[in-house]
């Protein structure tokens, strides 16, 4: 059985590519391992920080974990360049930890799809800074980012 495509397709433009990187930040938002591993090839490779995984179900065993440690995550995606088959994108995403420490984590991506619009590569380098409550800026109801809401950009990240 063959994946169905997951447009939008390559080859990219700026429209589409802004629209692949708002439906990545909208799966992740819902931090739901299975929905967002399903974006990806089943052989995707990945680089997330230090480790290096392949395959859909490491990427939800990666994800279950991540999102068992980083609690009330919420995520903002924005296109920084675009070309053919590839994207790249910067991010950030605020969390806290079980003892109650927010934190802020920066990162930029690299992305590759296949001809249906699946990600079978990705390069994610991402720092953490610890950040008072009271700068959080992410404020929203779990799940995916209101249309109102701002973006990076918008917020001076």
């Amino acid at each position: 059985m063959t994946d169905a495509p997951r447009p939008p397709l390559p080859p990219f433009t700026a429209a589409t590519a802004a629209e692949k990187a708002r439906l990545a930040e909208d799966a992740w938002n819902t931090r739901d391992p299975e929905r967002v591993a399903r974006a990806y090839t089943a052989d995707s490779r990945w680089r997330n920080r230090s480790e290096f995984l392949t395959g859909r179900a490491a990427i939800v065993a990666f994800l279950t974990r991540k999102w068992a440690r980083e609690l009330d995550y919420r995520l903002i995606k924005e296109v920084w360049a675009f070309t053919g088959d590839r994207i790249a994108a910067r991010f950030a995403y605020e969390w806290h930890d079980a003892a109650g420490q927010w934190w802020r984590s920066h990162g930029n991506e690299q992305w590759a799809f296949d001809a249906g619009g699946l990600m079978h590569r990705r390069e994610a380098s991402i720092n953490d800074v610890a950040i008072a409550a009271a700068d959080h800026l992410f404020h929203w109801p779990l799940g995916p980012r209101p249309a109102d809401h701002p973006g990076l950009s918008d917020l001076g990240l």
